[in-house]
């Protein structure tokens, strides 16, 4: 095997020429293993080599020299011996590069002795002196010159020994001694490996065979179960069918049975229903004699009777006839008298005829004059039948009664002190998100301005859930902006039918009449102003529609038109063109809510003792006063919090409640405990009534 390697070595070698090899060594010494791309450097510095064949080259010579470090072959004598050399001091293995460095090329000469012992003596104190130095130096140095100058030296002397070429032959022979022995060698591993194939052929065949026997149990088995299965299905069927034959048996049997009772039994009712037959008929003819004779005993009364009573009728008939003939006779012969009076005397003929005349002109003249006076006050003083609810007075008076009402009532005092009107008035009562509340602010002012200046107004639509407070923004504004307000509902002209049209009319002639300017709110404008394209809109609404569009056609300084609706999709597209402003009311968030909750505590428990010094108080029972108690911020906020989803007139209802609560109480006392489960109940109400919404929107 070493024979082998450094022949292999020699072989690969000889393309290496001299240069090469010294290249080589320069190289290695220059990269070492830590270089990147080491083999692409060290053969770019050699020279017509790629990096493979370099480090195939060092590679070959790493395994010669550590064959010959063991001393089982001699150190040769060929071109790459340098490079052996400068591996035996570059290789990264410390017995190698550290290390005494030993061998015999030249064990079996006996001529050379002296000469190999003056070398081994030279080497022997150059190993010394390389142990000194190897001392003194620190562990771990670098490269050593001293060895390869000590390998250069040994090479010279081998090169200059005279049994190079026996020693060539001799390594020739034992690498092929070596060769012979490595194909004995694997013709008896090839013996085995063919042994072993036969051995798995044969486990093999053996496996199928013992697979293919449990295949055919297998299947003699199926083959036996389906054998047993077929043959339990003939005796199931065998047995199915005689229990069948079995019970078809019975089944006529019972039939039969069935069939005789049943004749039996009709024979019985036949002769039964005979009997009955027979004796129907006598009680029959029984009670037509009896009838028969009953009848002409009440025909035989009946006529004596009718005798009777024909001749009593006949006897009054005529004396009712005389009486009526002379009454008659006595009232034309009054009238003829009276004819005969006026006719001969002309001065009662003619007042007579003049008195009548009168009359009938009094008459005619007086009920004509009360529904024409009548009509006109109405039109004057009074307001149409669609408009429910309004600031304009309806009498001269009522102007100055309600102004004298309302100074009495804001100078009221409760317990010396005076309840102040401002709070009772402007937007501060109405609660609503700052962005929206300023914008309406904003309308109301940008009205007050409309007319002062005498331009023309803006039509509004409000639109949003009920409850929000788009009716009592409407009235501030009106209130704010110094106009009159008018309130009227869409769902009161569908029932006006054909009178719709002149209803909406009398509207706005009415409005032209305020001397201020008036503003109309129209709730739920979308039940008669919704899209006239829609089938379950009638011609009467129709007409109302195309009425109103008629009167707002143009921009008015008299009439600023407000709607109010919960679905602005369904308006007729005319109608929405003629909104100038369009303002969503929202449901109030959570800090709305606590504002509300606030305001609606004091006004339906705070201040009912303030309400207590109205004037009609002082003729009725003091109530009793209500006490606030634990009634705290934290508490209102968690109510607030608790009700997400409330509109503004949920939250009224629910400070009402909570004030029924407390009325519940005997000592009318509000305490937080009450407080909390009046709200928890009013949430539970709250979402029970969404669900069912829910439901009932659901198609069946």
């Amino acid at each position: 095997m070493a024979s082998n390697s450094l022949t292999s070595s020699r072989n690969s070698s000889s393309s290496w020429t001299p240069k090469q090899n010294k290249q080589f060594e320069k190289a290695l010494a220059l990269y070492d293993k830590d270089t990147p791309d080491r083999w692409q450097n060290v053969a770019k510095a050699v020279g017509g080599k790629s990096p493979e064949e370099v480090k195939r080259h060092y590679e070959i010579l790493i395994k010669d020299v550590r064959e010959i470090e063991s001393g089982r072959v001699p150190f040769p004598n060929y071109s790459c011996c340098g490079c052996c050399c400068c591996l035996l001091v570059l290789a990264p293995r410390p017995g190698l590069r550290d290390g005494s460095f030993r061998f015999n090329p030249f064990s079996s000469s006996s001529s050379s002795s002296s000469s190999s012992s003056n070398s081994s003596s030279k080497q022997q104190a150059d190993h010394s002196s390389n142990e000194k130095a190897e001392a003194e130096e620190p562990r771990g140095a670098g490269f050593d010159p001293e060895a390869l100058e000590r390998g250069a030296k040994a090479l010279r002397e081998i090169n200059s020994s005279a049994y190079a070429k026996q020693v060539f032959d001799v390594m020739r022979k034992q690498e092929q001694t070596r060769q012979a022995e490595l194909e004995a060698e694997k013709a008896h591993y090839e013996a085995i490996q063919a042994k072993l194939t036969l051995q798995q052929k044969l486990a093999e065949e053996q496996r199928n065979l013992v697979q293919q026997q449990a295949q055919a149990k297998a299947q003699m088995l199926r083959y036996e179960d389906e054998l047993a299965r077929k043959r339990m299905q003939t005796d199931h069927e065998a047995q199915r069918r005689h229990n069948v034959e079995l019970v078809k048996m019975q089944e006529e049997s019972s039939i039969r049975k069935e069939q005789a009772r049943r004749a039996t039994e009709e024979q019985i009712h036949a002769q039964q229903r005979q009997t009955e037959k027979e004796r129907a008929e006598i009680e029959r003819e029984t009670i037509r004699v009896k009838a028969m004779a009953e009848a002409e005993g009440r025909a035989h009364e009946a006529k004596l009777t009718e005798d009777h009573n024909r001749r009593m009728l006949v006897e009054r008939i005529n004396g009712e006839r005389e009486k009526w003939l002379a009454a008659i006779n006595t009232t034309f012969s009054h009238i003829e008298g009276g004819f005969r009076t006026l006719l001969t005397d002309r001065n009662k003929l003619i007042m007579t005829v003049g008195g009548a005349t009168a009359l009938a002109a009094g008459v005619y003249t007086t009920r004509e004059g009360a529904r024409v006076t009548w009509g006109y006050i109405n039109r004057i003083l009074g307001q149409p039948s669609l408009i429910r609810e309004s600031s304009i007075v309806r009498f001269p008076f009522s102007g100055v009664l309600s102004r004298v009402r309302n100074n009495v009532s804001k100078y009221s005092t409760t317990a010396g002190t005076a309840v102040p009107l401002e709070r009772k008035g402007g937007f501060k009562n109405i609660v609503l998100h700052p962005s929206l509340q300023r914008r309406i602010e904003h309308l109301g002012r940008a009205t007050a301005n409309t007319k002062t200046h005498q331009a023309p107004f803006r039509n509004m639509m409000f639109y949003g859930p009920p409850g929000t407070g788009k009716t009592m923004v409407a009235r501030e504004i009106a209130r704010k902006s110094g106009l009159d307000y008018a309130m009227m509902t869409g769902g009161d002209v569908a029932p006006l039918g054909a009178q719709a049209v002149t209803k909406i009319h009398e509207i706005f002639d009415w409005a032209k009449k305020s001397r201020k300017g008036l503003l109309l709110f129209i709730d739920e404008a979308d039940a008669f102003l919704s899209e006239r394209n829609s089938t379950h809109m009638s011609e009467a609404q129709r007409s109302a529609l195309n009425a109103l569009l008629f009167r707002t056609g143009d921009q008015s300084r008299d009439i600023v038109l407000v709607l109010a609706t919960n679905r602005p999709g369904d308006l007729d597209s005319a109608i929405t063109d003629r909104i100038d402003e369009v303002i969503e009311f929202p449901l109030p968030g959570e800090e709305e809510r606590f504002k509300l909750l606030n305001l609606y505590l004091r006004k339906y428990l705070s201040d009912e003792a303030e309400n207590e010094s109205s004037w009609g108080s002082l003729f009725k029972k003091k109530p009793q006063k209500i006490t606030i108690k634990d009634i705290s911020e934290d508490v209102i906020r968690e109510a607030a919090r608790k009700i997400e989803g409330f509109s503004g007139r949920e939250i009224a209802k629910l400070m009402a409640s909570v004030q029924a609560a407390v009325y519940g109480r005997p000592d009318c006392v509000l305490d937080s405990q009450l407080f909390r489960e009046v709200v928890d109940f009013k949430v539970a109400e709250h979402h029970q009534r969404i669900k069912l919404a829910e439901e009932g929107s659901q198609p069946a």
